[in-house]
């Protein structure tokens, strides 16, 4: 990749893990009422048709990773876990009263914080609280992050007990003087037996999350770290760019200075180094910063068109609700997104006065639903059309015209009724999506709100 478009295109933008984007949302219009009429119409027209999604923060952590942008609580207290799970299952009562049917869970994820900080009877606990209530989907999908060093054979098989067939496990660098700088210190054996032990029980997907242009992170320590991850060969990767936006997290990322970050240029290098090795190996690239092998459920819903992208990343199917329990959860039914309280004392106080514990959100109109879904299709398939009527909008042609000098650097191509962006373009794809944000647009913010797209 030529540094001279690294250089041109390097800037704050959106991950595009929603349209609107978090703070282009227009909470004056927002309503607790008015989130949960979105709910109900959304889960009336999709629920028997392909379920609902359920995603579940767990935010508790023994210790602070100085990388990560999550929403957690750092304690070593575990008479933290009880009251969280009680609490969590309190809010799901709450949603199943607002929803007149049995949800049917098609996927379901857990996310955190560090969800194995929880001991394995306690999340077997909650999962069992959840579908107690509710009806599988034939082909469900549950999920869980874990971390490679405090996760058991226990936690991996409770889980597993109650229908989980997949792990993600953060693996970042395996570089010592890395991992001091962002306080993850895991060997590479941690990974391998965790890895090695959910393969035993029968997971059928395990994947690692590494990140590349983290401090004193040289060329050499990615090659390093891509090459022991080849010799365990998960079935899916996540391979992306450190994210550092100190300004929205506090302290919480200023465990190094930022001369200590690799420059723009040195970390395109390690993201193509990366991704050359990865090719060898077998892997093929899904949507932005993801990796999967031909065996692994990613790969073949790109294959088959079903490939979507929400809150939670990349993920194999589609459904049209996606319910987010816990502190900070986001949850999406299609026509409007809505956001958890983000301190654990006003979650528990609002689920003991019997309220949803949403603070903010959005309410999709119009327009808004049109651009998503060239966003979308920009990010899981790397094109759009507006051949029908309804995926036309007025800025289209103002969005085509930002996207011409892109044109002239090869990285799309501009037809009559569509774009598709070319194979020099996808590094760039989150460039490509913010011609089609209108509202980043017609309102480009006065502060950096979004860390750097390349």
């Amino acid at each position: 990749m030529h540094n001279s478009l690294v250089d041109k295109y390097n800037v704050s933008g959106p991950r595009y893990t929603s349209y609107p984007t978090v703070p282009y949302w227009n909470n004056e219009t927002f309503s607790l009422h008015k989130w949960k009429q979105t709910l109900v119409k959304s889960f009336k027209e999709s629920n028997s048709k392909e379920g609902i999604s359920l995603y579940i923060h767990l935010p508790f952590c023994e210790s602070l990773c100085t990388f990560c942008g999550c929403n957690k609580r750092i304690t070593k207290q575990h008479s933290v876990e009880s009251p969280y799970i009680n609490a969590v299952l309190k809010e799901w009562d709450l949603y199943l009263e607002l929803l007149d049917e049995k949800p049917i869970i098609k996927e379901l994820h857990l996310g955190g914080g560090t969800p194995t900080f929880f001991s394995p009877e306690h999340l077997k606990l909650l999962i069992n609280g959840i579908l107690n209530q509710s009806v599988l989907a034939n082909n469900y999908e549950f999920s869980f992050e874990g971390h490679p060093n405090n996760t058991t054979r226990e936690h991996l098989q409770a889980l597993f007990d109650v229908g989980f067939r997949r792990v993600s496990y953060g693996v970042q660098d395996y570089n010592e003087t890395v991992q001091k700088a962002i306080h993850r210190i895991q060997p590479f054996e941690n990974v391998k037996r965790a890895t090695e032990m959910a393969r035993e029980i029968g997971y059928t997907s395990v994947g690692h999350d590494i990140i590349f242009g983290l401090p004193f992170q040289t060329i050499e320590h990615v090659e390093s770290t891509i090459l022991k991850t080849k010799a365990l060969l998960p079935d899916r990767l996540a391979f992306y760019s450190y994210a550092h936006v100190p300004w929205i997290k506090g302290n919480g990322q200023r465990g190094f200075n930022d001369e200590d970050l690799p420059t723009p240029k040195l970390k395109r290098k390690q993201y193509e180094l990366g991704k050359k090795i990865l090719a060898e190996v077998g892997y093929h690239e899904i949507g932005m910063d993801h990796f999967a092998l031909k065996t692994d459920s990613l790969f073949q819903s790109m294959e088959n068109g079903n490939l979507h992208r929400n809150f939670m990343g990349y993920t194999a199917s589609k459904t049209q609700a996606m319910i987010g329990l816990g502190v900070s959860s986001i949850s999406d039914s299609w026509y409007g997104f809505a956001q958890n309280v983000k301190g654990l004392e006003s979650y528990y106080n609002l689920l003991n006065d019997h309220i949803i514990p949403v603070y903010r959100g959005h309410i999709l109109n119009e327009e808004d639903l049109i651009i998503r879904k060239h966003i979308l299709n920009l990010m899981c398939r790397f094109k759009t059309s507006w051949s029908s009527e309804q995926l036309y909008f007025p800025e289209l042609p103002a969005a085509l015209a930002q996207l011409k000098e892109m044109k002239q650097d090869g990285l799309v191509k501009i037809k009559q009724n569509s774009i598709e962006v070319t194979e020099k373009g996808q590094p760039f794809v989150r460039n490509i999506c913010m011609a089609f944000d209108v509202l980043l647009q017609r309102k480009q913010p006065g502060a950096q709100l979004f860390s750097m797209t390349v």
